[in-house]
């Protein structure tokens, strides 16, 4: 989640402290709106190393390869 971070402060300008609570927040509404099995894939994709593991993520929740 870090490199999401930076992604956000270096496209934004804000603070890190702001992307991580803007970051959040997308999440946990995306988390809500989810059904619960790919609601857990999220939560995995975000733990993922880098950007390769987010793409990888979201690549599963949309029906891609693993």
């Amino acid at each position: 989640m870090e490199e999401l971070i930076k992604l956000v402060v270096k496209k934004t300008g804000i603070s890190e402290e702001q992307a991580k609570k803007a970051i959040e927040t997308v999440v946990g509404f995306l988390k809500s709106k989810l059904p619960a099995p790919i609601a857990g894939q999220l939560d995995g994709a975000l733990k993922g190393e880098g950007a390769s593991g987010i793409a990888a993520g979201l690549g599963n929740l949309l029906g891609g390869k693993k």
